[in-house]
């Protein structure tokens, strides 16, 4: 792909931990971040979008800076672009906004500059970046992934899915990602750490072998991050108890939250969208299925 070619790179969000499988855990879903890419002689930005808005448009914009910044490791200078850039990702909602955005991030770089880099090395990238690998590989390569992040390597599966929907709740406000983890203890004991990482080693058995009911009963036991964030989330409790009344066979915060990710034996999401819309008319409520495709680049022709 040559600079005289505009091309455009699409990302899909995503919800991590699915309760119990902290900073590890993360699955694509079908709302997306998008950037037309065309070589201009300067760095500019813009959006339709009225979240976006207000966010800088020339290269200090956070997806140019991660960008460059990308680029710079490999001893590259990017020649800079206009880039449109339309989201249907809300913000700080726990929908894994920022990692799309990473993601787009050096994606556009390896373009621009032909890095030629792996999805591994992308994944690593984006993983040094973010600090944990859940939301960024999700984004990077789509459907189920797990993870694992320490000593400076990331490891990484990625599993198609296509057997359950989802229903996510998406309350008004927004929760900072700092925020929600300020409320989380420094350390946990032995005894407590491993029945938590025992919740979530089988919440993931009970997806991978669709059962569904012991997949939702682990989702509620998580011992990491849910007991100390739910009191954070407005109507969370309510929001569970609905979902699970019509038709959720599991309920988790989506990331650091707010959003509520309720989930659905395939077929039955519709009718649980249109419920949980009506009686949460104030918050907005989508049905999503999963992305098992993961960010990629496309070229436009003139």
């Amino acid at each position: 792909m040559t600079l005289t070619d505009r091309f455009v790179i699409k990302v899909p969000a995503s919800t991590a931990n699915l309760g119990p499988g902290f900073d590890s855990v993360g699955l694509a879903v079908d709302l997306y971040l998008t950037l037309e890419v065309e070589k201009s002689d300067k760095w500019e930005c813009y959006s339709t979008c009225h979240e976006l808005k207000d966010l800088p448009n020339d290269e200090n914009h956070f997806i140019c800076r991660i960008a460059l910044q990308t680029a710079a490791k490999y001893g590259v200078e990017l020649s800079p672009c206009t880039i449109k850039i339309d989201s249907d990702i809300p913000l700080a909602r726990g929908l894994g906004s920022s990692a799309a955005a990473i993601i787009a991030g050096i994606e556009l770089a390896n373009t621009i500059g032909s890095l030629g880099l792996s999805q591994q090395e992308k994944l690593l990238l984006a993983t040094e970046i973010e600090g944990h690998p859940d939301n960024v590989g999700a984004s990077l390569f789509g459907g189920l992934v797990i993870g694992c992040y320490q000593q400076k390597e990331v490891e990484m599966l990625s599993i198609a899915m296509s057997t359950f929907e989802l229903v996510v709740v998406i309350p008004q406000e927004i929760l900072l990602t700092k925020d929600s983890r300020d409320v989380l203890p420094s350390e946990f004991s032995r005894e407590h750490a491993i029945q938590a990482s025992a919740t979530a080693n089988l919440m993931i058995a009970a997806l991978l072998s669709q059962n569904w009911k012991l997949a939702g009963k682990m989702m509620a036991q998580d011992l990491f991050h849910q007991p100390y964030r739910k009191p954070l989330i407005t109507k969370y409790l309510e929001i569970e108890d609905i979902a699970k009344s019509n038709g959720a066979f599991g309920a988790a915060l989506s990331g650091a939250g707010p959003s509520v990710m309720c989930f659905t034996e395939k077929g039955r999401g519709k009718q649980l969208a249109e419920f949980l819309q009506k009686v949460f008319s104030s918050m907005t409520v989508k049905l999503l299925t999963i992305d098992n495709k993961g960010s990629h680049v496309s070229k436009v022709e003139r």
